[in-house]
């Protein structure tokens, strides 16, 4: 059975960070690559960040870039998602998911993955 949990969520004030986690089991880890999306009520689920397999290759959102940084340890079967400098606008439940494939086209959307997380609230006040 593959599940995904998040933790690491919580408030932070603007300009503060947080560190999101997902443990991932029931999967080949290192075949898949990995991504974070975040959603706000009556919104659309919204990419943020994809990491390959190796972890040698990322992708970020506009929306993050230079603020958030994704990283993955294939050895424990965990992604990890910094957020520095985070800002009211980046208030939403932000979702790890797995994607048996390496195109980035495909990361970027949520038809590119095959298992999800349940959630994590993460709250910026401002």
């Amino acid at each position: 059975q593959v599940q995904l949990v998040e933790s690491g969520g919580g408030l932070v004030q603007a300009g503060g960070s947080l560190r999101l986690t997902c443990a991932a089991s029931g999967v080949p880890f290192s075949r898949y690559s990995m991504g974070w999306f975040r959603q706000t009520p009556g919104t659309e689920r919204e990419f943020v960040v994809a990491v390959s397999w190796s972890g040698t290759t990322t992708y970020y959102a506009d929306s993050v870039k230079a603020r958030f940084t994704i990283s993955r340890d294939n050895a424990k079967n965990m992604v990890y998602l910094q957020m520095n400098s985070l800002k009211p606008e980046d208030t939403a439940v932000y979702y790890c998911a797995a994607g048996a494939n390496n195109n980035f086209r495909q990361l970027r959307s949520v038809r590119g993955y095959d298992y999800w997380g349940q959630g994590t609230q993460v709250t910026v006040s401002s």
